[in-house]
């Protein structure tokens, strides 16, 4: 049936995934100039944050979309955590800080 005029009204559950996806775009958005400013050695390491993060958004859109259902939403998440703190775990070691003396 075409052109009844009824809408079809996006479930409260996809809106809030659409929402989630969006504000990790923001995020991800906010922190592309901070990285693109840091040294090399580090903007690779940053740059694979902000890569997890948009495949999250990417997910939650997909789940919006009802290409996925809650479970692998799930799934994706704590596969994204994990990561993440694979990734802190293994941030490349930062010189380590000077040590003052009474001299200075």
């Amino acid at each position: 049936m075409f052109g009844t005029g009824r809408r079809r009204r996006t479930p409260w559950r996809a809106r809030r995934a659409l929402r989630a996806a969006q504000l990790l775009d923001r995020v991800v958005d906010s922190q592309l100039p901070v990285v693109a400013a840091l040294p090399e050695t580090t903007r690779w390491h940053s740059a694979d944050y902000l890569a997890e993060l948009v495949m999250l958004a990417q997910a939650y859109r997909h789940y919006a979309a009802g290409w996925i259902d809650r479970r692998t939403l799930d799934e994706r998440a704590r596969a994204t955590v994990a990561r993440l703190d694979q990734l802190r775990r293994s941030r490349p070691a930062a010189s380590p800080p000077e040590q003052l003396t009474e001299q200075d």
